[in-house]
């Protein structure tokens, strides 16, 4: 069932929920998340469960404030210190060494944990009425489009999931994921925020994990995989210039087939759905996963992408279409 994210009722009955060792659907800046009490392995065995996501596949926790973040971890850098103090709330992820004794489950199993405290009033309430920090990956199927609107998350789960509605995610793609446990910071996944910006704020290089020594031990991290945020249709990258060329090779014939383009394309067939992609990078965030998954409702098989731009603030729309292309 979707309740208002507004109702200080339904935050806490979506409280009381993750306290009996239940699941919640919940909003935050970036996507919808599938909540459950980090200090449940019980519980959080329940998100992998519903999801379809193996169990060495480590969550994120969610936190109220970095105050939390004493309970989870067992030391902090300076540098990571910076970072929380600049994008908390925010997307941004923080991997840390992880205390022993504590969220085994929702680490997988690492001695590392993932830590975000998110920009969302809705998700605060929620994380407040909580009183314990919350596991949540992104609310849908593993592997698949992840969701932006609390519709999408009853879509993927059903009416039995408690899901609040907070409306439609303003960032629409998954937290930067920065590693801070090998003494340096360690972009693992890039979001909304650019490195210059994780740099400025840090006060040091940041390093991609493709810099760092493979004997360095990169910890797992969420949405990581090489083949990942695929929707139903097979996602196809190419250039303007290539989709144009195959629109007109396929001229009126063209069926089944969605665009997503910055260009402006001639269109031979009515049966091909076109939506135009902005030209500017945190827009094209914003809409891109409920773009896949429309284009899904209506039935498409094939959907071409022209390739984003290659300027650092379209790493993370970048980063996701390569993943859902990959699978």
């Amino acid at each position: 069932m979707i309740l208002p994210g507004t109702d200080p009722q339904a935050i806490l009955e979506a409280a009381r929920r993750i306290q009996a060792g239940g699941l919640v659907g919940f909003p935050t800046e970036t996507v919808y998340g599938l909540g459950a009490d980090a200090s449940s392995d019980q519980a959080v065995a329940g998100i992998f469960a519903a999801k379809g996501r193996p169990s060495d596949h480590p969550l994120i926790v969610h936190v109220a404030d970095a105050a939390q973040v004493s309970h989870y971890a067992s030391s902090v850098p300076a540098f990571a210190e910076r970072l929380l103090q600049a994008f908390w709330p925010g997307p941004l992820t923080v991997i840390l060494p992880r205390k022993h004794g504590v969220a085994l489950a929702a680490a997988g199993g690492q001695n590392s944990i993932g830590l975000r405290c998110p920009a969302h009033p809705v998700a605060l309430a929620f994380l407040r009425a909580c009183n314990t920090g919350v596991a949540g990956p992104s609310a849908n199927r593993f592997g698949r489009v992840s969701p932006t609107t609390a519709q999408h998350v009853q879509q993927e789960f059903g009416d039995d999931l408690l899901v609040l509605d907070g409306g439609p995610c303003d960032v629409g793609i998954e937290s930067s994921i920065v590693d801070c446990t090998r003494g340096r910071p360690v972009l693992l996944r890039p979001g909304v925020l650019t490195r210059a910006q994780l740099e400025a704020a840090c006060g040091e290089p940041v390093l991609a994990k493709e810099d760092m020594p493979a004997a360095s031990g990169t910890p797992r991290a969420s949405g990581t995989l090489e083949a990942h945020y695929a929707p139903n249709a097979k996602v196809r990258l190419m250039d303007a210039g290539a989709i144009q060329t195959a629109l007109d090779l396929l001229g009126a014939d063209a069926a089944h087939i969605a665009v997503y383009a910055r260009a402006v394309l001639r269109l031979s067939s009515a049966k091909v759905l076109y939506r135009r992609m902005p030209d500017d990078a945190a827009a094209a965030a914003q809409q891109l996963f409920a773009v896949l998954r429309d284009f899904d409702s209506h039935g498409a098989k094939l959907i071409w992408i022209e390739h984003p731009p290659e300027s650092a603030e379209w790493d993370g729309v970048r980063d996701r279409l390569g993943r859902a292309a990959a699978s």
